[in-house]
């Protein structure tokens, strides 16, 4: 193992005062609708600058820059998010970190391309650079074997991660991932994939909406701030460039054998969650993939879309806590 502290390790500054969009007091009259964004209330109470600043790190070595959140001790876990433009550690993870890191220590990583990490050349296929990175932050950190836990397109690093250094990974906590999924049933592209693709040929509010309605079942988890928020990532400079280079290298570099062919080669153990109204992914073409993991389990959501972390926060991180720290088998 590489000594860690050859790396240059330092705290990353907090983004600028966040806007508070939305209009004040602004209610969901809609039938059934909580009083206000559940969801924005817990990211207000936890996503502060102060929070942000103080679990931000940063590892450079020459051109290649990971940024990461981390929290908490104990045993490792490290989150991998999802996709599209402006998406980060932060914006998916904020809300699970602290309860989370009362159990572990909790890294959070910017996958390279995204948020604060930068983007490496795209000579092959994104999950394998990535996965590659994952094996790189771990040995500048000093840590022998971690529990992987990815969201959508990082379930499908962290899927690729576990094949590309088994020896590396413990056990697998997969939320909506890619990868996993063959479209059996559902249309192909999903029409979370399509509104994605349409925010990012002709990016507007209006585009940002529709994608992120494709994201959970209930449209009160989602307020004006949410939007803002999002918008404001997603026009940064590098934001839809990489996202768009990122995606082209999976059509320009493809595997010979697709990523769900190959499941069954998976030895850790895995912890599947899916919304049953998932958009982006939908659950009947995860079915298949399911099968052929060899030590798994699927526990499905009702009334739940492609943001499990946000729609069933609580009980995600009840499952999450349970099936990482149950005796091992």
């Amino acid at each position: 193992m590489p000594d860690p502290s050859r790396y240059v390790t330092s705290t990353v500054p907090a983004p600028g005062a966040r806007r508070p969009g939305g209009r004040p007091g602004q209610r969901d009259t809609r039938r059934g609708a909580p009083d206000a964004c559940r969801y924005c209330r817990l990211v207000t109470a936890t996503t502060t600058d102060e929070a942000f600043t103080r679990t931000s790190r940063v590892i450079e070595d020459g051109d290649d820059t990971l940024h990461y959140h981390e929290a908490g001790s104990g045993p490792p876990l490290l989150l991998l998010h999802g996709s599209g433009p402006g998406v980060s550690a932060w914006s998916n993870f904020a809300a699970n970190l602290t309860p989370l890191a009362e159990h572990f220590r909790v890294i959070a990583l910017d996958m390279p391309g995204f948020g604060r990490s930068a983007l490496p050349a795209l000579d092959r296929a994104y999950p394998h650079i990535a996965a590659d990175a994952v094996v790189r932050l771990l040995d500048r950190l000093g840590i022998e074997r971690v529990d992987l836990l990815g969201n959508s397109f990082g379930g499908y690093v962290a899927l690729q991660s576990a094949l590309h250094a088994p020896e590396r990974v413990g056990r697998l906590v997969l939320f909506g991932p890619g990868g996993l999924s063959v479209p059996t049933l559902a249309p192909d592209p999903s029409e979370g994939a399509r509104r994605l693709g349409e925010f990012m040929m002709a990016p507007s509010r209006g585009a940002m909406e529709a994608w992120i309605d494709t994201m959970v079942a209930n449209r009160a988890m989602v307020d004006e701030a949410l939007i803002d928020d999002r918008m404001e990532m997603a026009l940064r400079p590098s934001a839809i460039p990489n996202a768009l280079a990122i995606f082209a290298s999976l059509a320009a570099h493809p595997d010979p054998v697709p990523l769900w062919a190959r499941l069954d080669q998976v030895k850790a153990p895995a912890l599947v969650l899916w919304g049953r109204d998932d958009r982006m992914m939908p659950l009947e073409g995860g079915l298949f993939g399911f099968r052929r993991l060899r030590r798994a389990e699927l526990h499905v959501f009702s009334n739940c879309g492609h943001w499990v972390q946000v729609e069933r926060k609580a009980e995600f991180e009840r499952l999450v806590i349970e099936f990482l720290t149950r005796p091992a088998r």
